[in-house]
């Protein structure tokens, strides 16, 4: 899994993975449990960051997410 962050979107953490696509949740405790699909993402917007930083949102660390078959 990779995450991303947008100037666009300050609010929002943008994760991508090939068992999740790519989602988008809130910068929250517990984010990762309101996140839904991210729709219209313009590569030049976002930048890749540490999993680790959105550990507090509840985002899967440490470890990928398994593979869709």
């Amino acid at each position: 899994m990779k995450l991303y962050r947008s100037k666009q979107y300050p609010n929002r953490w943008f994760a991508n993975s090939q068992a999740t696509g790519w989602v988008m949740f809130p910068v929250e405790a517990d984010g990762w449990r309101k996140r839904e699909r991210a729709r219209g993402i313009d590569p030049i917007d976002i930048r890749e960051v540490p999993v680790q930083l959105a550990v507090e949102a509840g985002i899967p660390a440490g470890a990928d997410l398994p593979e869709a078959a």
